[in-house]
């Protein structure tokens, strides 16, 4: 009896022992899958460096230096340097640091209104962005006026155009940007017009800048731009400024830049009437092949009120100037030559080699960018 009973046992614990080794096979493997590491997902670095130096070779077909009314081209017949610039930047989560400096010609003009090695800065800026939707700014940046950008690799024509050179260049001070599905708004307070440092003994007073962008749809985006206020000089003016550009198609596109400034001038009483200066331009760009494209800009130039380029005349006028430029790229390369021609309404700003006065001043340059 007790050998039947220890034989029942020793065949009840048998089934047991197999009935969980089958359990065990036909189970999926979930516990094995899950008890592997999550893939973590790849981190872009937290610092990023960028820069360009750029170079050009520059000839008047007058046989002068004395038809450069364009920012950053102002030779004849020489080799100049253009612009060493290098760029830090810093993205953390919600917070965010730029320091860009540039060493040259192109960069001190750009900060004309700067001494010493303080030219050097570009942009240098901290910026928080509570959620994804808006973000502030404090430091210098470049202007958000205009279709030009002072780094030579981001535009297609070399030399600038008129609007750039007379509208502002950067601004100093804090501002908040917002964004909203395809719309986009941008205001903020800073010193005036392309100052950092405010001259002593003159007026403190702060500008208004803003701008409202829409993306219309995947190929046309719309930026109108405004900055306003009082400058050292007790002057007041107001810019607005717009911005459309157009992806016809691969190869094919188009930009439009519009801008006009009221100004009231001080004449050491009060501000004067308003007076303006404005201008247009349409940029046509055609790309044959990914390493070849040209560009052409057409550019209309009103200052009758001798308030920019004609301010040293003895009159006001207009300029209307073409400019075509190719493109060719190579790795970080983009090599560009280009022709220009500027018509003047008035015999009364461009000149020939003996200084006598002319309505048209031509020019070519060859210019080579590095980017990286």
């Amino acid at each position: 009896m007790l050998q039947k009973n220890l034989l029942l046992a020793i065949l009840m614990l048998s089934t047991k022992i197999s009935t969980a080794q089958i359990a065990s096979v036909n189970s999926p493997v979930a516990d094995t899958v899950s008890s592997a590491a999550p893939e973590v997902p790849k981190k872009e670095p937290a610092l990023s460096i960028s820069g360009s130096v750029d170079a050009y070779y520059k000839y008047d077909f007058a046989n002068t230096n004395a038809n450069g009314f364009t920012s950053f081209t102002q030779t004849h017949n020489s080799f100049s340097l253009g612009m060493a610039s290098v760029k830090f930047e810093h993205k953390g989560n919600k917070i965010g640091a730029v320091a860009d400096l540039g060493f040259g010609q192109r960069a001190s003009d750009f900060s004309y209104n700067d001494n010493g090695i303080t030219q050097a800065i570009k942009q240098l800026y901290v910026s928080y962005s509570p959620a994804e939707w808006v973000k502030f700014t404090l430091g210098t940046w470049a202007t958000h006026v205009g279709y030009e950008l002072l780094d030579p690799q981001l535009n297609r024509n070399y030399s600038m155009s008129y609007m750039f050179t007379n509208g502002p260049f950067s601004h100093t001070g804090l501002k908040a940007e917002i964004t909203k599905g395809k719309h986009g708004f941008m205001v903020g307070v800073a010193n005036p017009t392309d100052y950092r440092v405010l001259p002593t003994g003159q007026i403190n007073k702060k500008f208004v800048i803003a701008q409202y962008s829409l993306a219309a749809s995947d190929k046309v985006n719309i930026f109108v731009n405004y900055v306003g206020g009082q400058s050292p000089d007790s002057s007041k003016s107001q810019q607005f400024d717009a911005v459309v550009t157009a992806k016809i198609s691969n190869k094919f596109s188009l930009a439009f830049n519009g801008t006009i400034a009221d100004v009231k001038a001080w004449d050491g009483v009060k501000n004067s009437s308003d007076k303006t200066w404005w201008g247009s331009a349409l940029y046509i760009n055609y790309d044959f092949k990914d390493w070849f494209g040209i560009t052409l800009r057409e550019e209309l130039f009103n200052d009758k009120n001798q308030l920019k380029t004609y301010g040293a005349s003895t009159g006001g006028g207009q300029i209307f100037a073409s400019t075509l430029s190719a493109n060719f790229k190579k790795g970080g390369f983009i090599f560009i030559p280009e022709f220009r021609l500027d018509h003047a309404d008035k015999k009364i700003l461009f000149t020939d080699k003996n200084g006598a006065f002319k309505t048209d001043a031509a020019s070519f340059i060859f210019s080579a960018i590095y980017s990286f």
